[in-house]
């Protein structure tokens, strides 16, 4: 990649020290003139977050799709600003906005991809929220200071709009950009992303580029920053479980006929031992252990494991008993039971035996594992202890795999020293519990790796009533991905 071999960059001016020291102080002086842009523009920044804000572009309502398509358009109006040269392009659902900056250097110039969504999640439920979710304001906040609140403060209206104004200042201070730059602004994340797939086919050549730039993380806390170098993937399955050839009476028929809820019952409870470990054979196939100096780092965070648990009122790791928790969030795969369907569930009691009963799993996956082995496992697990007098349909199954980045390779120790500069404290390589299906999308429809930096933080109540965004990670945030450019590209 054209950003990772220093010697194309640095070769022509390693003889000369006194044009290297002459260059360094002219980075240094645009570099600060950049930043001291940003904290003088606060204000101005703040307003055109807040027009974003307004817009309830909720991606998996189709109410919504014209407030979809102004969202998209006030993007697309902010990059033209700065002077992208920027398009609302169709897609299978929710537009995309697309945006270039090309520098006249190109053979230069590092090519940068960033992505981020301008859709959010619904509001409900709307009498929790303390104002109006589209009404976005400030407010003083005991824990946080000032923060910013509304629908998508956090996800991931502030978070775009971090990089969108590092970019106007670096704009307008010096009149270009640092790096052959390409936005990517997507309108259905927060419903699955169904069209982003065909959009990447469609747009490959106008999405090159060296790296993807991903802000839809977060920080490690209010004065850490983080780089999320681990990202969990995905399988998930519905299966049905049939029993008697249709409902049966409980009186005429309870005793000798097998009931598919107890059927499903046993099969659930032979998912996991006593250990919290997957007893399906071959679950653990093929992963990928974090290195001895991924687990020194992770203890030396001090991470509050009973802190962690209490705050939602549970008091017991439920998870693999011989790995910590913070193993168990970003190193170790889950099998979820995240729904049941079986039976009367309407108000009263209704005699009955049902013919069908069914469940919804999950699994978080980590690097190593094949969803689609997984899968394959799990069918075979389910068919096993399946009693007699039921069979097992499958009606459901796809996944991803997980994604992870070397933390040495030279974009990533560049960000970390940036966010080291701008936070005063070094940056926690960090995993994530989660999934973002667009890295790995970039990974296997472009090529990319990605950089993850992101300045949400736990307590930010995204997808929950109320949701805000500290109105320090929006000033940090802004800084920190002009510093982050300046090493990008210097």
């Amino acid at each position: 990649m054209r950003i990772q071999d220093p010697a194309i960059r640095i070769g022509r001016v390693t003889k000369d020290r006194p044009v290297v020291a002459e260059l360094e102080s002219e980075v240094t002086k645009n570099l600060q003139a950049i930043l001291n842009h940003v904290d003088q523009n606060t204000d101005e920044a703040l307003e055109r977050l807040f027009e974003l804000l307004k817009i309830p572009s909720i991606s998996t309502d189709p109410e919504y799709s014209g407030h979809c398509r102004d969202a998209a358009e006030t993007c697309r109006k902010f990059l033209a600003e700065i002077g992208f040269e920027a398009q609302v392009c169709a897609s299978q659902g929710q537009p995309m906005v697309l945006a270039h900056w090309r520098s006249e250097e190109t053979d230069n110039k590092p090519r940068l991809l960033f992505y981020g969504h301008y859709d959010v999640q619904p509001a409900d439920p709307l009498d929790l929220w303390q104002t109006p979710p589209f009404e976005p304001y400030i407010r003083d906040d005991p824990k946080n200071g000032q923060v910013i609140v509304a629908r998508g403060a956090s996800d991931d209206k502030g978070q775009l709009m971090t990089f969108l104004e590092a970019c106007r200042s670096w704009k307008q201070v010096t009149g270009t950009l640092p790096a052959n730059i390409t936005v990517l602004l997507e309108g259905e994340e927060e419903s699955g992303s169904p069209s982003l797939g065909p959009f990447l086919e469609s747009y490959k050549e106008q999405l090159q580029a060296d790296i993807a730039l991903v802000c839809d993380t977060g920080q490690w806390d209010t004065k850490t920053p983080a780089v999320t170098t681990m990202l969990r993937g995905m399988a998930f399955t519905e299966f049905v479980i049939k029993g008697p050839s249709r409902d049966l009476h409980s009186g005429m028929y309870g005793g000798p006929a097998m009931n598919p809820i107890r059927g499903l019952a046993r099969v659930l409870s032979s998912f996991h031992d006593e250990n919290g470990r997957v007893s399906v054979e071959g679950f653990y196939d093929g992963i990928v252990d974090p290195t001895s100096d991924q687990l020194s780092q992770w203890q030396d965070l001090n991470f509050d494991a009973s802190a962690f648990l209490s705050d939602v009122g549970l008091h017991h790791p439920a998870g693999e008993s011989s790995y910590s928790v913070l193993e168990q969030l970003w190193s170790r795969p889950t099998l979820e039971v995240n729904g049941l369907i079986g039976g009367y569930t309407g108000p009263g009691s209704k005699t009955v035996i049902p013919s069908i009963a069914s469940a919804k799993i999950t699994c978080r996956l980590v690097p190593g594992q094949d969803p689609a082995h997984i899968l394959e496992a799990i069918k075979a697990h389910v068919n096993a202890h399946v009693p007699a007098d039921c069979t097992a349909e499958f009606i459901k199954a796809e996944g991803s795999p997980a994604v992870q980045f070397d933390t040495n390779s030279e974009a990533i120790l560049s960000a970390a020293a940036a966010l080291e500069d701008e936070f005063g404290t070094k940056p926690v390589m960090m995993g994530c519990g989660g999934s973002i299906p667009i890295v790995e999308s970039f990974q296997q429809e472009l090529g990319l790796n990605a950089l993850l930096v992101g300045f949400g933080l736990e307590d930010d109540q995204i997808h929950s009533p109320n949701e805000k965004y500290n109105l320090s990670s929006f000033n940090s945030g802004r800084r920190a991905w002009v510093r982050i450019l300046s090493k990008l590209t210097e």
